[in-house]
């Protein structure tokens, strides 16, 4: 890892903002929702608040789209960091080399962070969010590196979601038999404790499982597919809105029609689940972009949030990283703890929003991003 300062080569300030908007929720807007809604028990904030707590297995909240839509976002910047180096005649050897580093970085961080080597390793968790998404990019970026055409992009892309479906649904788990999507007999949770050292988050299975990684893989391979739509070399478009949001609503319809009978869940990635969430974030994708690219809506009134999303999703692993390590909710209390005595927790968990942001802030002013 560096760090390094932003550098004038193709950016998109909508993706940035995006991704800003995305770790908010990861980094405590959930929770803050959760605490205003006990706090003052209004309906419609009650509804939010369900909203930010997973689904128990089958079914999708809102909750269960923030790390798919990462894994997309991370998807969309390939064709602007791999493609635009390779058209410019980069080496290839090169490039995956540094798509390898990164990928592996990430797996890495992702054991620290669990701390797998805070004791014995037996009992550590090795699968991690980071990890997947790092092989996220690991895979999908090596496709976008070695793949002439975006038509073989979407062969790889149909061949994965296809592989996965026919594992899920047509393969039978010794012991239960096949097309069982369960934490206990799917085929999901029979290789997580085949394959999987130490502990697993959902004790009989894990969400960052190995199946659960190579399913993600198409998430962030779509992503890359949105990321050559914005890339055809027309500037900033109402077009080019209009493809992503056609995806968006195609991919959105599929899902829906394939859950009548192939569940969506989030702990199993399966591939409803995945065109549901690959399909709302190309629809969100379509918005931002709209806005702050094509209308330009990041002057004026707009600028205080895109400022506020943009400085988060700039250092997005920074702050992932932050929050597990400084409690920002224990500093907050140091100013905000009386108040949450009188009007509730959410105070706390607000403050905590602010320190997170003016500690990003202040990276952002310095022009520090960290980089891995």
């Amino acid at each position: 890892m560096s760090t390094s300062t932003i550098k004038q080569t193709e950016r998109l300030q909508s993706l940035d903002v995006l991704r800003g908007f995305d770790m908010l929720w990861i980094t405590g807007g959930g929770s803050l929702v959760i605490a205003l809604a006990k706090a003052t028990d209004w309906a419609w904030l009650k509804v939010l608040a369900d909203q930010m707590e997973h689904v128990e297995w089958a079914g999708f909240h809102f909750e269960d789209l923030i790390f798919p839509l990462f894994m997309f976002i991370s998807g969309v910047a390939i064709p602007y960091a791999i493609t635009a180096k390779v058209e410019q005649g980069a080496n290839k050897t090169s490039l995956f080399n540094k798509i390898l580093r990164r990928g592996l970085t990430l797996v890495l961080l992702g054991i620290i962070f669990n701390g797998v080597f805070r004791s014995h390793l037996a009992e550590g968790r090795f699968a991690s969010v980071l990890g997947q998404i790092g092989f996220g990019y690991l895979f999908a970026a090596t496709i976008v590196l070695y793949s002439k055409s975006i038509k073989t992009r979407i062969v790889w892309l149909v061949g994965i979601l296809s592989a996965i479906a026919v594992l899920q649904l047509l393969v039978p788990v010794p012991g239960y038999g096949a097309g069982l999507l369960d934490p206990v007999g799917g085929i999901n949770a029979w290789l997580d404790r085949m394959l999987l050292p130490g502990q697993l988050y959902g004790k009989t299975f894990d969400p960052e499982g190995p199946l659960c990684i190579v399913s993600a893989i198409s998430v962030t391979l779509i992503g890359a597919l949105a990321g050559s739509i914005l890339r055809d070399g027309e500037p900033a478009s109402q077009r080019k809105a209009a493809k992503l949001a056609m995806a968006g609503v195609v991919l959105t319809s599929v899902a829906l029609i394939l859950s009548t009978f192939y569940p969506i869940i989030k702990a199993a990635w399966t591939v409803p689940f995945n065109l549901l969430t690959a399909g709302i974030s190309f629809l969100l994708l379509s918005l931002f972009y709209f806005s702050i690219d094509v209308k330009n809506w990041s002057k004026g009134v707009f600028s205080y949030p895109v400022l506020y999303f943009k400085v988060i999703g700039m250092n997005s692993i920074t702050i992932y990283l932050a929050v597990g390590i400084i409690n920002f909710d224990e500093l907050s209390k140091l100013f905000t703890g009386w108040l949450a005595v009188s009007v509730g927790d959410w105070v706390i968990f607000l403050g905590a929003i602010v320190a997170e942001w003016l500690f990003l802030y202040y990276l952002y002013l310095k022009k520090i991003f960290l980089r891995v």
